[in-house]
């Protein structure tokens, strides 16, 4: 008998880490609301893989926020590229002065 402890334990430690991830909480609302559906879906995985994600961003809120993200770095591209660009044009207007000549000396 004393070897099941150990896999008793074991369990117990993953129950634990489950319950403190919010695994429990998550899949406990999820199976809540399949149970609440007036009417069963056809497939229950089904149901459960498009609810149990349901807490994070929506697909299409992610892919607006790649778009966004890949627009922002082409524009970083183009000001950095604009800002060299200024700065050789004000190169050619105004050299840098050396610093040796003081006008204390």
């Amino acid at each position: 008998m004393s070897q099941y402890k150990p896999a008793d334990s074991k369990r117990e430690e993953f129950r634990k880490y489950l319950e403190k991830a919010g695994v429990i909480d998550s899949m406990t609302k999820v199976l809540v609301g399949l149970y609440e559906e007036p009417e069963k879906p056809n497939n229950a995985l089904d149901y459960l893989k498009k609810h149990i994600g349901s807490e994070g961003p929506e697909s299409a809120d992610f892919e607006a926020l790649k778009l966004e993200v890949s627009e922002l770095r082409r524009k970083v591209e183009e000001l950095t590229e604009e800002n060299g660009q200024l700065k050789m044009r004000l190169q050619t207007y105004e050299p840098e002065k050396e610093e040796n000549t003081s006008p204390e000396a």
